[in-house]
């Protein structure tokens, strides 16, 4: 991790407007796995604007969201008017507050990175019931030469060398071994790859509401990368919707009876 500082209150409302949610097929393959069901109690941690908490309480979860930021949790708030009630926790991912030994699945959706992890996970084991499910799920849109996505992130990077950014679940298989010294059993995971249409006003702020570039630059820096983006779109890739491939993660820990082991 970089030591820069972030912080996503500054873009909770393009993160709100333009950070597409996970796909229903995410859900269905967490529901066949025995995750997310009609009456489970979930605590989505890192929950942002309630991607994900909205999606397991719109599913009948009884769901409470977590977040450091109070701009994301207002944004959640909003978002979900209307929806499937989500109560939402102003708090940590490694100390939450919330009941021990209460809930049966804990969530985190595009965060697991920005945890300390070994304190994490410790929370979400206390909060778990004996083989509840941790679920950490990514979605990445593609960096392969001559996407969209990677000549988005070559200009990004000229306006900040130091992103914070780092891999999702692909990237970090340690994360499994982590889990599984600290008393998860059961782990098992998915993948699927999809395709997001963006127009070049939403994909642009989908890349504004970025770590490397909304949740860090400047308000001026953040306007002169967003006029060079309009361009770079409009010269190398004109037709709209783009059509941007993304790769969906899902991994799945089982809280195990049993104490970790001693090192």
């Amino acid at each position: 991790m970089s030591d820069v500082a972030v912080n996503f209150g500054p873009t909770a409302h393009d993160y709100a407007r333009y950070r597409t949610g996970f796909p229903p097929e995410l859900f269905d393959g967490l529901a066949a796995r025995g995750v997310g069901l009609p009456g489970h109690r979930v605590v989505d941690v890192g929950t942002g604007t309630g991607v994900l908490a909205r999606a397991f309480a719109a599913a009948g979860c009884t769901v409470a969201g977590v977040d450091v930021a109070p701009e994301l949790l207002a944004e959640a708030e909003r978002c979900g008017a209307g929806e499937a009630a989500v109560s939402y926790h102003r708090a940590p991912a490694e100390d939450t507050g919330l009941p021990v030994g209460a809930w049966d699945v804990v969530s985190a959706g595009q965060c697991w990175h920005w945890f300390d992890r070994p304190r994490a996970i410790a929370e979400a084991r206390r909060l778990l019931t004996a083989g509840g499910a941790l679920v950490i799920c990514y979605r990445d849109f593609s960096t392969e030469p001559g996407t969209v996505g990677a000549a988005s992130l070559q200009l990004a990077r000229t306006y900040n060398p130091d992103w914070p950014e780092v891999g999702g679940l692909a990237e970090n298989p340690h994360w499994r071994d982590e889990l599984a010294a600290a008393g998860f059993g059961d782990l098992h995971g998915f993948a699927f790859d999809t395709v997001v249409p963006f127009t070049h006003e939403a994909w642009r702020g989908r890349m504004r509401s970025a770590s490397g570039i909304g949740a860090t630059l400047t308000p001026d820096r953040i306007n002169v990368f967003d006029a060079d983006l309009a361009r770079l779109l409009h010269d190398r890739f004109p037709d709209q919707p783009l059509q941007i491939p993304h790769r969906v993660d899902a991994l799945i820990a089982r809280r195990s009876p049993h104490p970790p082991a001693s090192p």
